[in-house]
């Protein structure tokens, strides 16, 4: 279970994202009023930032400015915002509820719901590319990169044509895994390397366990996704619980059973901690994360 320091710690990251994203976002008085409205009901006030936390543990790893760590996590969160509003929207999932309130599509309607996705993701890109003090410019274009490929055909949007293609389909294990590594791990892979690409350089080895361990926790975070849809209900969750089963999607449970799935994301997590060995205290934060996201059910 988490502990008080790390409990402290969270929620401290937690506001710093809220004022920096408030910050961020368009003002909702300036024209156009309606989507910049839209804009901030989809990215403010819900949602745990596990991404932002992410790349704020990995940026300690490295002694990364706090304030380059805040901009690069409000990038991340605004693309994971779009990829909600967009997933919610009658031709992806067909939600009406996300973090607790109707989905951006039901509050506002279908046409002003992908405008904002597709603005949220172009804010983000111009949120990384502002110039970060003392960040060498190659290091942030690589960030720029990383971002770009996590959220691409070759990750988070891959991932769910592959997810809308396999509705009623029968998909084994390395199939499910290679559709949750694109559609929610590559941003959480991503969000570790953005925060580690923001401080002292790493070595190619240290840069390669810590891509382990992220993508160890990335698959963990989506099988703990899996059980919760199935052992949660809608008031806990915020969205609607049991849509998985009820729209006949493959998941982790489905395949595994869930008492199986839940001893996954624990083998997981501890596959992720192993990556992180010789990092030292500075790693701790990490760990914190990795127990967690798989803590959140069990």
């Amino acid at each position: 279970m988490a502990n008080d320091d790390f409990i402290g710690w969270m929620t401290g990251i937690q506001q710093t994202m809220e004022d920096a994203l408030a910050r961020l976002l368009p003002n909702p008085e300036s024209a156009p009023q309606r989507l910049h409205e839209a804009m901030r009901y989809s990215t403010l006030d819900g949602g745990k930032r596990v991404r932002p936390l992410l790349v704020h543990a990995a940026g300690e790893l490295v002694s990364a400015n706090p304030e380059h760590l805040a901009r690069i996590g409000a990038a991340v969160e605004m693309i994971h915002a779009y990829s909600l509003v967009h997933d919610d929207m009658p031709c992806m999932d067909d939600d009406v509820l996300r973090r607790g309130k109707p989905t951006c599509h039901v509050a506002f309607d279908d046409a002003t719901a992908l405008l904002v996705g597709d603005a949220l993701q172009t804010l983000a890109f111009d949120v990384l590319a502002t110039p970060l003090d003392g960040v060498a410019p190659a290091a942030q274009l690589e960030m720029v990169r990383t971002l770009a490929r996590a959220s691409g055909h070759g990750g988070m949007a891959g991932g769910q044509a592959i997810d809308l293609a396999s509705v009623g389909q029968t998909l084994s294990l390395p199939e499910l895994e290679y559709m949750h590594c694109l559609k929610t791990g590559a941003l959480i892979r991503a969000a570790v390397l953005l925060g580690a690409l923001a401080g002292t350089p790493l070595s190619a080895e240290e840069t390669e366990r810590l891509d382990h361990f992220a993508k160890r926790i990335g698959l963990a975070f989506q099988v703990v996704d899996d059980v919760l849809d199935v052992d949660a209900d809608t008031a806990t969750l915020g969205k609607t619980a049991g849509k998985d089963a009820a729209n006949d999607k493959p998941t982790y449970v489905s395949l595994m059973g869930l008492a199986e799935a839940r001893a996954f994301a624990r083998e997981l997590r501890d596959e992720a901690f192993a990556a992180l060995d010789g990092f030292g205290p500075a790693a701790q934060r990490l760990k914190d994360l990795a127990d967690y996201i798989v803590a959140r059910s069990f």
